[in-house]
């Protein structure tokens, strides 16, 4: 009889250890873009096998569609434990409202400024508050097609008067010089800004984005002039106003376009569409002085409402989904290289190490739609919209964006 009770007894123990194991598995949601779910479905798969401590539940949304999931989901309060997003005002946005987990005291604990850039670093903060983890820090340059360059004998243009001479030289010869699309703003933001840039300098530029200086100045009209000129001229794809985004690297990888401003991660789009590497090169936009690129950062926010269990099991994971094993198995999925102190260049990405290397020696801004707060963005991207349309002139799409300024700051 002893030896029955024994027996009922360790099996009692075991159960009980079981139901506690299982109580102490924290269930944490994870929303991320769907141009990376080849990348990291297989890898939240492989950490949920991996232990029984943490399970990862990840749901996929396309660029613009993350944007508003979140957007909606704060307003109801029902934002997930972590969330992919950009730096600048679309991060800024959960920050200054509350919404995300002050991560200053963890990363000095944790030695993050040796973990970490300090310029990716530096781009997560707002208001003296470090708003999530670094995932990327990025600069755009201008990716184009060597093979069609050289066809038509064309050198990479180091001004922007010999930038205009090869968007002349393939319209001449049937190839639309820039792929763009108009659909959400920002893709054709990314050629807008470089014109502003070109146009007022780096100085006045930063001045403007920082709203010290009016955008409704004599720069960011001739800019928005040499966009309309550009437009005019066909520079810029048939119908590009409503065309998606996602969609701008077919025509470059179709030969019917030449260039096409993207970051580094363009690498890794190339890779995923099985394209020929060694016909893709890239350069900076010759806006004039040191050329600047646009930059931003991207990060995972965490949901202010987690307790510290869910926080420990979210910095689990991103770690993990960090490690150089992954990063060897899935490197088009990522943007490369990682925002930390002395990262590892990818192989088979060559551009990547030259866009990094250009910025570092060129300088960068931050990119428009994270400098401007949203509603000073739609602004500039109504703004775009109408000129090509012909529904506006250059001078009034610039009072058009001060007026936005001036109304966001009057609130």
């Amino acid at each position: 009889m002893k030896k029955y009770i024994v027996v009922i007894l360790a099996l009692v123990m075991v159960l009980s250890f079981s139901t506690i194991a299982m109580a102490e598995a924290v269930e944490i949601s994870f929303w991320t873009l769907n141009s990376r779910q080849d990348g990291v479905e297989p890898i939240v798969a492989a950490f949920n096998e991996s232990q029984d401590e943490v399970k990862v539940t990840v749901s996929f949304f396309d660029t613009d569609g993350i944007k508003d999931a979140c957007k909606i989901a704060a307003s109801s309060n029902t934002l997930p434990n972590i969330w992919f997003n950009w730096g600048g005002s679309l991060g800024g946005f959960y920050a200054d409202n509350g919404l995300t987990y002050n991560f200053n005291d963890y990363a000095a604990a944790n030695n993050w400024d040796k973990k970490f850039s300090s310029s990716a670093l530096s781009l997560c903060t707002f208001d003296g508050k470090l708003s999530g983890y670094p995932t990327s820090y990025n600069v755009l340059g201008v990716y184009y097609r060597k093979d069609i360059f050289e066809k038509y004998g064309i050198q990479v243009p180091t001004t922007f008067e010999e930038f205009e001479q090869v968007c002349a030289t393939l319209k001449e010869n049937g190839i639309t010089p820039i792929s763009t699309a108009g659909l959400y703003g920002w893709h054709v933001m990314r050629l807008v800004e470089l014109l502003i840039e070109h146009y007022a300098g780096a100085e006045a530029h930063d001045s403007m984005n920082t709203f010290q200086t009016s955008y409704d100045n004599e720069a960011v009209i001739k800019a928005l002039t040499k966009y309309q000129e550009f437009v005019e001229k066909g520079y810029l794809p048939d119908g590009f106003v409503t065309a998606d985004p996602n969609d701008t690297n077919m025509a470059v990888f179709s030969g019917t376009a030449a260039m096409d401003i993207q970051g580094q991660w363009y690498d890794g789009t190339i890779v995923q569409n099985e394209q020929d590497m060694s016909k893709f090169g890239v350069f900076a936009f010759p806006s004039g002085g040191t050329n600047r690129m646009s930059a931003f950062a991207e990060m995972v926010e965490f949901n202010v409402n987690n307790t510290e269990a869910q926080i420990d099991a979210g910095l689990k994971f991103l770690d993990y989904y960090h490690s150089a094993e992954n990063i060897e198995k899935y490197g088009a999925y990522y943007n490369l290289p990682l925002p930390v102190v002395d990262p590892v260049y990818p192989e088979g990405l060559p551009n990547v190490p030259i866009m990094i290397g250009l910025a570092e020696a060129n300088g960068t801004f931050t990119i428009t739609d994270q400098a401007f707060p949203t509603e000073i963005a739609d602004a500039l991207f109504n703004v775009q919209d109408a000129i090509a349309n012909g529904e506006m002139q250059p001078a009034e799409g610039a009072t058009k964006i001060q007026a936005a300024i001036e109304a966001y700051h009057s609130k």
